[in-house]
C-alpha cells in the first residue's frame, strides 16, 4: 500500500511575485502623480484628462490582481472565476461611468450659472 506523502509546497516565490508587480504598479502611479506629465494633463478622453484615466485601468488592473493571486482564482474553474472577477470589474467600470457622467454634469450645473458654488 503506497502512501502518499503531502509536501508543502512553498509559496515565497509567488508571493514574492505579486509584491514586485503590486509594488511596480503603485510606484508608477505615484511616479505619475508627483510629476504629472503635461502630455498626460493636457490630453483629453471622453472629457477626462489622460492621467486620469491611466490611474482608473492601473486601479482595475490592481484589484483584478489582487483578487486573481488572493482569492486564488487561478486554480479555480472557468465559471467561478469569471463570475467572481467580470462582476467585480462591470462593476468597478459601471462605478466610474455613474461618477463621471454626474460629477459632469453637476460642474456644468454650478460652471453655467444655474447655481452658485458658495457651500
Amino acid at each position: 500500500m503506497a502512501h502518499d506523502i503531502a509536501h508543502h509546497e512553498s509559496n515565497t516565490a509567488k508571493i514574492w511575485k505579486v509584491f514586485i508587480l503590486l509594488s511596480v504598479v503603485t510606484i508608477v502611479e505615484v511616479i505619475l502623480g508627483i510629476i504629472k506629465p503635461a502630455f498626460l494633463i493636457d490630453t483629453t478622453i471622453i472629457s477626462m484628462k489622460l492621467l486620469n484615466w491611466i490611474f482608473i485601468i492601473l486601479t482595475i488592473y490592481k484589484a483584478y490582481y489582487i483578487t486573481w493571486s488572493f482569492m486564488h482564482m487561478e486554480g479555480e474553474t472557468k465559471g467561478l472565476r469569471r463570475s467572481v472577477v467580470w462582476t467585480a470589474v462591470f462593476l468597478i467600470c459601471y462605478l466610474i461611468f455613474i461618477l463621471l457622467t454626474e460629477g459632469d454634469y453637476v460642474f456644468e450645473v454650478f460652471k453655467g450659472g444655474y447655481k452658485s458654488w458658495d457651500f
